[in-house]
């Protein structure tokens, strides 16, 4: 079977995050388990929307849902690492695209993960999937570009 490859553009990286990751996080092998890491992307994707002013849910229920997920480790973390957590948007389509990371241990600059999450734009009043908003797209002229080439 082919292994997954997860590799993006450094230019569509417009936002960072740092994360902590805590004793808590760590599994039975001592480092970093894959529930941990999925939480951390999840707290990098929710800080990145909140910072580009993009609610969680519209006043009209719209909101983004997660469809998938992909993720590769490239090292193990620790206990009280620092994460930088880099976070961009690729392959928009009519309703959704991709947010993406880039998951780095400052210290000594490893390579953690590279991660990327599918989105939708979904009406949780109709239970329905809806067109991405167009003020959504606009804040990210990076993806759109990739888009419309």
């Amino acid at each position: 079977m082919a292994r997954l490859v997860l590799d993006f553009p450094s230019h569509l990286f417009c936002y960072s995050t740092q994360l902590t990751v805590r004793v808590t996080d760590i599994n039975g092998a001592n480092h970093l388990g894959n529930d941990s890491m999925i939480s951390m992307l999840s707290e990098a994707r929710a800080r990145f929307l909140y910072d580009a002013g993009v609610p969680e849910v519209q006043p009209d229920g719209t909101g983004i849902m997660v469809t998938d997920l992909a993720t590769t480790y490239r090292a193990e973390a620790h206990a009280r690492d620092q994460l930088l957590f880099e976070v961009g948007v690729m392959d928009f389509n009519k309703y959704g695209g991709d947010i993406i990371f880039r998951v780095t241990r400052p210290r000594d600059q490893a390579l953690v993960a590279m991660a990327k999450y599918g989105f939708v734009f979904f009406n949780y009043a109709s239970s329905k999937v809806v067109p991405m908003p167009d003020d959504f797209a606009a804040r990210f002229p990076q993806a759109l570009a990739l888009a419309a080439s």
